[in-house]
């Protein structure tokens, strides 16, 4: 079979290539997915650039965690799926429910291998069926992107719920899917971004407040005039210790850093009084559990939301998706397609 493999100690685009590789066969309690489409993440461009958690991979890795497929066979024991069931992998590996322990649960695409391939072998514990109203193009963006906004809206401190305003941080898969997330569960939805055209497309998704961070460094002032001075109940933060000051003068009283991401790098104030004075909470994000999987599979078929895709490659254009994901024009997410026309069904 076809997969994309990250060689051992990459510190480059160029040592993620293609190779041929033997076709899995599911053993007990393991399903063979046919893969359709997979999509990248922030941490997908840092794994073969060798500044992910731990360096440089010191193995050969198939890349990317986040996909979609279709089961074509079933290892004894199966009880959760049958053949031709649509399904997506779990991020994690054996994370079920309960509080983190990542350690103990590696990840897909590192530090082990990933869903960049014809077929891959899940343990029938750590998939999910697909929401029924999504095509697989959709349905790829949801296992790292998807929960990771559902854990921070709906899981972490007090979950939103209808009234509260919610503010978003950029564009990217995470936070676009947190806006339509919270839009359904009736909350207001300010978003930031350096653009002014990505912003009047995230109005179009429902966002109610604008603001453009270039213009407006110091954005927490607009957050507060845009709420009347009472501020943002949750922040979906994805920026790290560049952009943390201003989500937390940014809050509600009682309000919730939801802590995703480091796109903002390293350096910056991280002051927390501004948190005791508001009695706010910070919560650290690491996307998430299949039970929180599968509750957000409930809302996004309730509601019938689509996850934001901006731009799909086909699988021998892997480097190039990689390239674009990387230059930070994307609104939304970036997928890889195998063997699927452009519906993506």
């Amino acid at each position: 079979m076809k997969a994309f493999v990250i060689k051992a100690g990459s510190t480059s685009f160029d040592g993620l290539v293609q190779r041929e590789l033997p076709k899995p066969a599911p053993g007990a309690g393991e399903i063979l997915v046919e893969m359709r489409a997979a999509s990248l993440n922030f941490r997908d461009l840092l794994v073969p650039l060798g500044r992910y958690f731990g360096g440089p991979v010191p193995i050969d890795l198939i890349a990317l965690s986040d996909g979609a497929g279709e089961v074509v066979a079933l290892g004894n024991g199966v009880s959760r799926f049958k053949v031709g069931d649509r399904i997506c992998g779990t991020f994690f590996r054996n994370y079920v429910d309960g509080p983190p322990a990542a350690v103990d649960r590696p990840a897909l695409g590192s530090p082990v291998d990933g869903v960049l391939a014809e077929y891959v072998v899940f343990n029938e514990r750590d998939a999910v069926h697909m929401p029924a109203n999504l095509t697989y193009i959709e349905a790829a963006t949801l296992p790292c992107a998807g929960v990771t906004a559902w854990h921070g809206l709906m899981v972490a401190g007090r979950q939103i719920k209808p009234g509260d305003t919610v503010l978003v941080l950029g564009t990217g898969g995470v936070s676009l899917q947190a806006l339509q997330l919270a839009k359904a569960a009736g909350a207001k939805v300010l978003v930031t971004s350096s653009d002014d055209t990505k912003l009047e497309r995230a109005r179009l998704l429902g966002a109610s407040g604008l603001i453009n961070y270039k213009k407006t460094p110091e954005w927490s002032t607009e957050v507060l005039s845009l709420t009347n001075g009472r501020g943002a109940d949750c922040v979906i933060e994805v920026g790290g210790a560049g952009t943390l000051k201003q989500s937390m003068l940014s809050l509600a009283h009682a309000g919730k850093v939801a802590m995703i991401g480091v796109l903002s790098g390293f350096q910056g104030d991280t002051n927390p009084h501004a948190m005791m004075l508001k009695g706010g909470s910070l919560h650290g994000i690491f996307v998430g559990n299949r039970t929180m999987f599968e509750q957000m599979n409930r809302a996004i078929e309730a509601n019938d939301i689509h996850p934001v895709v901006d731009k799909v490659f086909s699988f021998s254009q892997t480097v190039e998706a990689f390239h674009y994901l990387q230059s930070q024009a994307h609104f939304g997410k970036v997928v890889l397609t195998m063997g699927l026309e452009a519906g993506g069904k």
